[in-house]
């Protein structure tokens, strides 16, 4: 028998390969841990105060729409007046660090106010949903001129 002039030898892996695998791993490991740190802090915070800040802002942004649009019967225009005064109910509870603060109760109330005349007395054309929606806004710029800065 003969034996075949160049041998096959195993490569032995190098030791910087080894190295690059684990920094690798820890690459990954690393990341995954980050990510489930900052999940954790995340859902420590209250999102309450942001969503309703982000939902009034969206009937408020329905109702210029509609204004844009010369879209401003009572059908298309109430349902947001009457969404926007029940989110009003909740300004005190999503903020329970201003809610003995009475320049902020002040505010809440002007703003919930505006939208009872609003509803009281609906508006039936364009021009009386621009005017409901500034006083709206002054309501809103009010408040936060004071308390956001």
């Amino acid at each position: 028998m003969s034996s075949p002039s160049n041998p096959v030898v195993p490569k032995k892996s190098s030791v910087a390969s080894r190295y690059f695998f684990l920094f690798l791993v820890g690459l990954v490991v690393g990341a995954i841990g980050t990510v489930m740190a900052l999940r954790a802090i995340d859902a420590r915070t209250d999102h309450f105060p942001d969503s309703l800040m982000t939902v009034q802002q969206w009937h408020a942004g329905q109702l210029k729409a509609a204004v844009d649009s010369n879209r401003c019967a009572a059908t298309d225009v109430l349902p947001h007046l009457q969404a926007l005064r029940m989110l009003g109910n909740d300004l005190e509870p999503a903020f329970p660090e201003l809610a003995d603060d009475q320049r902020f109760k002040d505010h809440a109330s002007k703003y919930r106010g505006a939208l009872d005349a609003s509803l009281a007395q609906p508006p039936m054309n364009c021009a009386g949903t621009g005017t409901t929606l500034q006083k709206l806004g002054e309501a809103c710029k009010a408040c936060h001129t004071d308390f956001r800065g």
